[in-house]
């Protein structure tokens, strides 16, 4: 069942890995069947070395496991709940980057300092609010995705694909696994890049109006950055 889709998750995991996102078990990345509405996400606590593509885990969108012999991510209502919000995100990746983690443990958004920000980023990488002792016990992972969706207020996800948890860490998304990991790749060297602007003292966002231009001239309508697919 959805070999092909567990096939990129389990790539997608080790991409993690690869790039230096993810150390021991600590993140997870999961994809949604756009024609079924399953997902698939990686195994808890299944170290990565060991990991095949027959590991990953399909769920329904409520949670329940369809097929496959482990326990799905702890992460999963988080993701599910990411899934049931956005039609638009098929693709979600949760890690402790360094950089990113260290912005979300102080509980600061990230500022588009730069080009490079808004060139992925259509304004600030929004952290959430702290949850409560009371959402904490109860339904944790469930209020997690909450206060993501909070966190992101009326926002196009897919302009936005990161939110960071405060006093945890980034979940990243885009159209497919794929696409997820390289947002979180790039929220990391975005996060790297705004720790040492703020060492050099520098507290002001870049011009609204150089943001909209490298934004937009990527990913807007009129965008003309890249090559033309061919037919």
């Amino acid at each position: 069942m959805l070999d092909k889709l567990k096939i990129s998750v389990f790539k997608a995991n080790l991409d993690l890995v690869d790039q230096g996102l993810v150390i021991h078990t600590w993140g997870n990345a999961s994809g949604r069947d756009k024609s079924t509405g399953l997902i698939v996400i990686k195994p808890s606590g299944v170290r990565y070395g060991s990991m095949k593509p027959e590991d990953m885990v399909v769920i329904d969108p409520e949670g329940k496991v369809v097929e496959g012999k482990n326990k799905p991510s702890t992460d999963a209502p988080t993701h599910l709940m990411l899934y049931k919000k956005y039609d638009a995100i098929n693709g979600i990746v949760h890690t402790h980057s360094t950089y990113a983690t260290s912005w979300a443990q102080a509980g600061k958004a990230i500022p588009p300092f730069g080009t490079t920000h808004a060139d992925h980023f259509y304004g600030p990488v929004p952290c959430s609010r702290k949850l409560t002792k009371k959402e904490i016990s109860n339904d944790y992972e469930i209020n997690t995705g909450k206060v993501i969706i909070e966190a992101l207020r009326d926002a196009d996800p897919l302009t936005i694909p990161s939110v960071l948890v405060n006093c945890h860490g980034p979940f990243c998304w885009g159209k497919d696994a794929e696409e997820a990991v390289y947002n979180a790749i790039a929220l990391e060297e975005i996060a790297r890049m705004a720790f040492y602007t703020v060492l050099l003292g520098q507290k002001e966002p870049v011009d609204q109006y150089l943001l909209d231009k490298h934004y937009l001239r990527k990913h807007g309508k009129d965008a003309y950055y890249g090559q033309k697919k061919s037919n």
